[in-house]
């Protein structure tokens, strides 16, 4: 049975349109198996949605920066009176993530585990830790770290700890390449 109502993008994961909405896609976008793209979804160059993660963009929109990786098992949804999700260019978030209806501005982090809510904003160079409940309409300024449930912050972020994050992003980027190379033979 053909069904016209999904594609499979490259690297095997599924894109979906939604009341005549098809998610699009730059070059080089690694969308792994499992993953779902649904509607008004823009992913920009190079960036990789890993596996079991959902980007759905039915009541609003979603914008993915270019460089960016979204890990596996994460959710993206939006909030359909207001709130978009926009994530910039080389932002890392990590497996499992929960990202409602928030800006993530470029190169910002969000770790494993955590959740952001309607209206927050995560500033360049801002980190969410791992686990963290981040509520609704917070804005983590760039080089903050918060951390706990309700998130809070605790620190400044070192130019070693932003070193490392872009370096997580790089890595994400070659390993998607790679993917990209062994799902395309």
């Amino acid at each position: 049975m053909i069904n016209e109502h999904f594609r499979y993008a490259p690297g095997g994961g599924k894109l979906y349109s939604f009341n005549g909405i098809w998610p699009t896609l730059g070059q080089g976008v690694f969308i792994a198996p499992g993953a779902r793209i649904i509607g008004d979804v823009e992913i920009g160059d190079k960036s990789s949605i890993w596996f079991n993660c959902v980007l759905r963009g039915d009541v609003n929109h979603i914008r993915v920066g270019k460089g960016s990786n979204i890990q596996d098992g994460t959710v993206v949804h939006v909030e359909g009176d207001g709130a978009a999700t926009l994530i910039g260019d080389n932002v890392l978030i990590g497996h499992s993530a929960m990202i409602h209806g928030t800006i993530i501005e470029d190169r910002g982090f969000v770790g494993l585990g955590a959740v952001t809510m309607d209206g927050c904003v995560i500033e360049g160079g801002g980190m969410v830790a791992a686990g963290a409940l981040l509520s609704p309409g917070k804005r983590v300024r760039a080089r903050e770290l918060w951390v706990g449930r309700p998130a809070r912050k605790i620190r400044d972020l070192d130019d070693g700890a932003l070193e490392g994050m872009m370096a997580g992003t790089i890595g994400y980027q070659k390993l998607a390449r790679k993917y990209l190379k062994e799902y395309s033979d």
